[in-house]
């Protein structure tokens, strides 16, 4: 009979039907139950996040709205609760779908408004996210100059030629790209000349304390030097002190978002103001 030690380290070997592995599972299929119950009762919706200018952050350059689902309760439960869950299942797209929808119709109700939403690779060439791009796109042609789809550099490399293909049609249309959590050590270098992004954002690892780390200072600017080079903006995630915007701004980044300036709302005023008009 096996010791406690020898049945512990048995318990947490993967494949096996551990307890760990038991509770992981279920843990696992109770979020797919919740997010599959949002979409089922249309309980999905966008919280918008400012990015702003950082030469004058008092200006915000555009804003990234961020999926959202209810759960049985009424909460708001954020992305990072349930993305890496779905990320792999039609559930995924269906987010993707949605939050798209969301996206392009805040940006045919505010002609002013500026908006990143975020998508995985995965979807490209899902129908359901195709055509809600081409419909709102036919119903109002000015919407695509003021879209940035958001793909993390992890999903760009899981098909990088499909990537490329994708963004060369849908930038001919007007429409930008942005590769989220840039540095975070996915991109092949051959890739990353070929991949054309409009907007680097820069993983938060970098960012979060860099005015007393001198290293992820160090890594940031080269970041921000290899994305010049390519004539992307850039934009630091996660900034959540005076300090460290104070000093990506000094390393020559273009865009700041994080707790700092606001933390992401369902409700920012341009919404509220747009449901008043309506209202009257």
């Amino acid at each position: 009979m096996p010791g406690p030690r020898k049945q512990m380290m048995a318990d947490m070997e993967p494949g096996t039907d551990s307890p760990l592995n038991f509770a992981v599972s279920s843990r696992d299929r109770q979020t797919m139950d919740m997010v599959a119950a949002a979409i089922r009762h249309k309980q999905v919706l966008l919280a918008y996040q400012p990015v702003m200018q950082a030469r004058d952050q008092s200006k915000v350059a555009f804003y990234e709205g961020l999926i959202r689902v209810l759960d049985e309760t009424g909460r708001v439960i954020p992305a990072g609760a349930f993305m890496n869950t779905i990320e792999n299942s039609e559930l995924g797209r269906e987010l993707d779908t949605l939050a798209l929808a969301k996206g392009l119709r805040a940006l045919h109700e505010n002609p002013e408004l500026r908006l990143s939403i975020n998508m995985s690779a995965r979807s490209i060439g899902y129908k359901p996210w195709s055509h809600t791009l081409e419909r709102w796109l036919k119903r109002n042609e000015l919407i695509g100059e003021r879209l940035i789809l958001e793909i993390t550099e992890s999903s760009a490399m899981l098909v990088p030629e499909l990537v490329v293909d994708f963004m060369d049609r849908l930038q001919m249309q007007g429409i930008c790209f942005a590769m989220d959590d840039f540095g975070a050590g996915y991109t092949a270098l051959r890739y990353f000349k070929e991949f054309c992004f409009d907007v680097i954002k820069i993983d938060g690892q970098f960012i979060q304390g860099i005015a007393h780390n001198p290293d992820n200072q160090a890594m940031t600017g080269a970041l921000v030097s290899i994305a010049k080079h390519f004539d992307m903006l850039t934009v630091a995630e996660f900034v959540e002190t005076g300090e460290d915007a104070e000093v990506l701004t000094r390393l020559g980044v273009d865009c700041l978002q994080g707790y700092h300036f606001a933390p992401a709302t369902t409700r920012p005023d341009w919404m509220r103001n747009v449901q008043m008009n309506k209202a009257v």
